[in-house]
């Protein structure tokens, strides 16, 4: 059964904090907001099953979030809780449409009894509620990440507890696993929404020319620079930077970025002039970076400065629950875009779909995806799909059972296939099956 979202609303992060402990404890999913603004953006753009929040807040309050998810979402169930002796407030809340109230302090077994209540009073209105919503219906679509498995709602999870400050942040993951899309989340979800997002590929400005892109340069800086050019930098000031590919930059710009994380200056090239910046740094690698920088491949001591808060994109051959809803989100985005009807999908090519690892990850899948749109009549059938899945499809039924080996067998013709990899460079190989030239060499006699 999938699992509700409950989203918290408090001015205090440490009850906030509480709150999601206990509800995570449960096996609910949260999301939190620290102020009503920052709420309805969450209740406009993810499926929320419960919202729960404090009547006392600054700026806008409890009540005009009450009144809001009212008016627009009728069947969101809502949860108010109050910190005062007097419950006048949270009995107005409840004539605004709330279903109950909570008197601060609660206890945890008090909230699980109040939150099943409330939920078990929703079960119960067929009419109404919209728990008949379709599994589809029901796709967490935040900010453009889509999905509702485990890593998913963990991503989000995280995104949510750091939105809101301007801490370096730096995402992880196989290519197309969407760091840029995570990025962008962050972003756009935080108080700084207004201010500029500036995407910058580090592994595609060549590299003589990233460090002027990044950090601009002044008039007679090097041969071509005719005028005053201001980098990257300057322009997200007051918002973020995105440095995607970071681990493809060189020394010199490893150097001078580690220097603007530190100090928030930045200095054009060609000029000794330092200029303040206020910004979010978010950096992205394909790579290992610590592996890279315990082998002098990237500065260790930037790395650690880019790793306060650490995200991991899953590669969705770990999210395969996921892939119905992606699938279908691609056939709407581009049914709508080439003003065709969505088609369907039949058994057999969802089926291969699925069996799919999907190595180049969501960017592989939007591309089948699009592609058997384009081909289709109708319906998505096997013959729709890339090449490579057909042939899938024929290995799988032609593909013969293989006899069984021994365990020594089975080691032995590892070992042949790990030096036929590297033409039989016996140092090499010894390397790769992690362990000395001298137990290789008895385990080839073995062999003989």
């Amino acid at each position: 059964m999938k699992k509700r979202s409950i989203l918290l609303v408090d001015d205090s992060q440490d009850m906030l904090e509480v709150l999601r402990r206990q509800l995570n404890a449960l096996q609910y999913n949260t999301f939190q907001s620290t102020s009503v603004t920052d709420a309805i953006d969450l209740l406009q753009h993810a499926r929320i099953d419960l919202l729960i929040t404090d009547m006392r807040m600054p700026g806008l309050d409890g009540m005009h979030l009450v009144k809001y998810a009212k008016s627009n979402f009728p069947n969101l169930p809502v949860l108010v809780i109050t910190g005062f002796p007097s419950v006048s407030g949270a009995v107005e809340a409840v004539k605004s449409g709330a279903l109950d109230y909570l008197s601060k302090p609660f206890t945890a077994k008090e909230l699980q009894q109040a939150v099943q209540q409330v939920f078990r009073q929703q079960d119960g209105k067929t009419d109404t509620t919209v728990s008949t919503a379709t599994e589809e219906e029901q796709t967490i679509d935040y900010h453009g990440i889509i999905g509702q498995s485990q890593p998913v709602m963990e991503l989000i999870d995280l995104i949510e507890r750091i939105k809101d400050t301007r801490a370096t942040t730096l995402i992880q993951g196989e290519s197309g696993t969407g760091k840029e899309l995570v990025a962008r989340a962050i972003h756009y979800s935080g108080p700084y929404r207004q201010a500029p997002f500036v995407t910058v590929n580090c592994g595609a400005i060549p590299e003589h020319l990233l460090e002027s892109e990044l950090f601009g340069f002044v008039k007679g800086a090097f041969t071509g620079a005719n005028e005053t050019r201001p980098g990257f930098f300057h322009a997200a000031d007051g918002g973020t930077i995105f440095l995607d590919e970071i681990g493809n930059a060189s020394a010199a710009v490893q150097t001078r970025l580690l220097r603007v994380i530190q100090e928030k200056e930045v200095k054009m090239v060609g000029t000794n002039t330092v200029q303040k910046v206020d910004l979010r740094v978010i950096a992205a690698t394909n790579s290992d970076l610590y592996t890279l920088s315990q082998q002098g491949q990237f500065r260790e001591d930037l790395y650690y400065r880019l790793h306060v808060i650490d995200l991991h994109t899953s590669p969705l051959r770990q999210r395969k629950s996921d892939l119905p809803l992606l699938i279908q989100h691609f056939l709407d985005k581009y049914a709508k875009s080439y003003g065709r009807p969505k088609p369907g999908v039949t058994p057999e090519a969802m089926h291969r779909l699925k069996a799919h690892d999907w190595p180049g990850n969501i960017r592989e899948l939007e591309n089948a995806v699009q592609r058997a749109l384009i081909l289709c009549d109708g319906q998505i059938e096997v013959a729709d799909l890339p090449a490579y899945l057909h042939a899938a499809d024929k290995t799988e039924r032609t593909a013969q059972p293989q006899a069984l080996l021994s365990l020594r067998e089975m080691e032995q013709q590892h070992i042949r296939r790990v030096l036929d990899s590297v033409d039989g460079n016996k140092t090499a190989a010894a390397k790769i099956l992690g362990i000395n030239r001298k137990t290789l060499r008895i385990k080839l006699k073995e062999r003989e």
